[in-house]
């Protein structure tokens, strides 16, 4: 769109090195802007509201639900997740880049919306690293992470919906697919070139 930004939806199943990717990209792509988050969890020992989420009640999002305030929001384990209209619109009309880390419920609605928006997918390339990674991460019970290990074959099954999908088994090449869709340069990693599918179905039948 003539004198609009971009805005790009990048979303994955948890354990996938999404967020390990974005701030690679961003610190390779200072001008790019990432779109903060409202979310109803509790933070992080290592969060701070404002940088990694804005951190509100319950009662103030649904609030801000009726008022038509979000562009996306979803419940993801419990947790309310929704992105500000203001935010977005802010970025796009100021013809700036803008990154939403959402999940598939959030990257629908935006399509819906936004449908020029450019949307990522992100997946591991085993069920066996996916597990390991949100292990190492060690901000989970056993039970949360066999929560979202379960969750993860509904998330992946909506890989077909987003342009590109990116497979984070290599973190430098994944890195570069990113840059590359960035800069207009993203066939190779198209959600329809061959050979994905069968990738997939190996990440849904060993996750069943």
């Amino acid at each position: 769109m003539a004198g609009r930004g971009h805005l790009y939806v990048i979303a994955a199943p948890s354990g996938a090195g999404k967020t390990s990717l974005l701030r690679a990209l961003l610190e390779r792509r200072p001008a790019v802007a990432f779109s903060v988050s409202c979310t109803t969890r509790a933070p992080r020992p290592h969060e701070q509201d404002g940088r990694d989420y804005h951190f509100i009640d319950r009662a103030e999002f649904e609030r801000l639900i009726k008022a038509d305030e979000f562009i996306e929001h979803a419940d993801v384990f419990g947790n309310l997740y929704g992105t500000r209209k203001t935010t977005v619109d802010s970025a796009l009309a100021e013809e700036r880049e803008l990154i939403l880390e959402i999940d598939w419920q959030g990257a629908s609605q935006v399509r819906k919306r936004l449908p020029e928006a450019i949307q990522i997918f992100i997946l591991p390339p085993s069920r066996a690293e996916l597990e390991a990674r949100l292990r190492k991460r060690a901000t989970d019970s056993p039970e949360a992470i066999a929560r979202r290990l379960a969750e993860s074959v509904s998330e992946m099954s909506h890989w077909r919906e987003f342009d590109f999908v990116v497979v984070n088994g290599d973190f430098d090449q994944a890195l570069a697919e990113l840059e590359a869709i960035f800069d207009g340069r993203g066939a190779t990693s198209r959600q329809d070139r061959p050979g994905l599918v069968e990738l997939v179905n190996q990440l849904l039948k060993s996750t069943a």
